[in-house]
């Protein structure tokens, strides 16, 4: 019977031990997550995508800049002589009338004028100018920003799709830096095995309790596990070397590891839902931009409206005064009323787009509900395997510790030991496999739902 006062320190002991298993757990957990987020954060085709997403956000910008007025400054200057010119018969005209007065006033007050010729080019004449200039009604200018406004959520959703498949990648590559890593332990301690076995046969050979052939197997035994050691050791150093690659970090950077024991999730071996694939979005994104391709083409039956303002000065010999300032307000309207079929043409284009990309929408929903129910029937194949494994290492540690007991009684020979030892590593190895095959073959699975949650 447990006292009272033993009692709230026991309590306290239970409590610190399951915030300990949960603070390891959490940190476990976390150190995935930690990878991930600094290869997304990293990842250089990720970067390019967003140069490509920030240039559609300023193809945007400019799109709806061109519903704001427009100012521009302008000048022109002209220095001419000879060429065409207007003459004006002033002397032919007003001399006789201004004879008459003479003679008549009795003076010469009216003088006697020249024909003229006025050159058509002006000579050093300028014209300088501020031009204003507003749509008013534009059907184009709308199309085009909402054509620019859905080519940005198609570059973020492209953005997106690159970092599902880059986290696909480093779940991967992690599971299969653990699987190597696991397999360099296990064989590790099964060398100490062997290598205690050896001594064992020796110290037994020298007393004259065996023969040769138990030391010398004992010997090849451990020849050929630190040969599996170094090529185990050589995976796990390519599995760091890609996994390093993909978080674009030095390519021997030491890895931080999970203890993983345990199988994933198994609810998600059921459902088909794929709407959350960026595929799909993409399509859907695709063909309301074709729609709006299509309401560009038929913007030709709207009337295009704009005005444009001139402040400017013109006059001869650099002149600027009152004279010379004026403004010009101007209204102007474009109909294309017949194109000869380019309009029609340009619509039945895009109406031949849209019903393309429907069915291929059919087709990619098809193919990638497939992809799904063909990584659930590979996991589920995956946690059998796992599973069998579990049993098969049971037996062979079972096996193994039998065979133990009888060769130290004297009852079994060292080779009926050896091979109860290989049965039981490579039980142990095919468990290894077979548990991280089932985490692979699970985040196949969030790869085809797209289940995991991007930040």
């Amino acid at each position: 019977m447990i006292k009272l006062y033993q009692k709230p320190k026991l309590l306290w002991s239970i409590l610190l031990t399951m915030v300990l298993i949960t603070a390891h757990q959490s940190w476990a957990q976390g150190r995935l997550d930690l990878y991930i987020k600094e290869g997304l954060e990293s990842n250089q085709s990720i970067k390019q995508q967003n140069f490509m997403l920030e240039k559609n956000v300023y193809a945007l910008s400019e799109a709806k800049s061109m519903f704001l007025p427009n100012i521009a400054f302008s000048t022109t200057y002209t220095k001419a002589d000879g060429g065409r010119t207007i003459d004006i018969p002033v002397g032919d005209m007003m001399n006789g009338v201004y004879s008459t007065l003479n003679q008549l006033t009795g003076s010469n007050s009216f003088p006697q004028l020249q024909n003229q010729q006025v050159l058509i080019n002006p000579d050093n004449f300028y014209d300088a100018k501020f031009r204003i200039t507003q749509p008013i009604l534009n059907a184009e200018l709308n199309y085009n920003k909402k054509i620019k406004t859905k080519q940005i959520g198609l570059q973020k959703t492209e953005v997106l799709l690159y970092k599902r498949e880059l986290v696909k990648e480093i779940k991967v590559a992690y599971y299969n830096y653990l699987k190597a890593t696991n397999a360099v332990k296990i064989y590790q301690s099964y060398l100490a095995l062997v290598r205690e076995g050896e001594r064992v046969n020796r110290k037994l050979l020298d007393n004259g309790k065996i023969n040769r052939t138990a030391l010398v197997r004992s010997q090849n035994e451990v020849s050929k596990i630190e040969a599996s050691i170094v090529t185990a050791i050589k995976t796990q150093e390519s599995a760091r070397y890609y996994f390093n690659f993909l978080l674009n970090r030095p390519q021997t950077e030491s890895i931080l590891i999970d203890e993983i024991t345990a199988l994933p999730d198994q609810t998600a071996l059921i459902g088909e839902d794929i709407g959350n694939r960026e595929e799909l979005s993409k399509l859907k994104i695709a063909k309301g931009i074709n729609e709006d391709l299509t309401g560009l083409a038929k913007s030709y039956l709207v009337p295009k409206v704009g005005a444009s303002l001139d402040l400017g000065s013109q006059a001869f010999d650099w002149k600027f005064n009152n004279k010379s300032r004026y403004y010009l307000l101007g209204v102007s309207l474009e109909w294309n009323l017949f194109g000869f079929g380019r309009n029609s043409s340009r619509m039945k284009q895009t109406l031949a787009e849209q019903q393309a990309i429907s069915s291929q929408t059919n087709y990619v929903q098809q193919q990638l509900l497939t992809e799904l129910k063909v990584r659930q029937a590979s996991m589920e194949s995956a946690v059998a395997e796992f599973r069998a494994a579990q049993s098969q290492l049971k037996t062979s540690q079972t096996y193994y510790n039998d065979i133990s007991k009888l060769y130290k009684e004297g009852m079994a020979i060292y080779i009926e030991v050896l091979d109860a030892q290989n049965q039981w590593v490579d039980a142990q190895l095919q468990a290894n496999i077979a548990l991280f095959d089932t985490w692979i073959a699970f985040t196949a699975i969030e790869r085809a739902n797209a289940s995991f949650n991007i930040q």
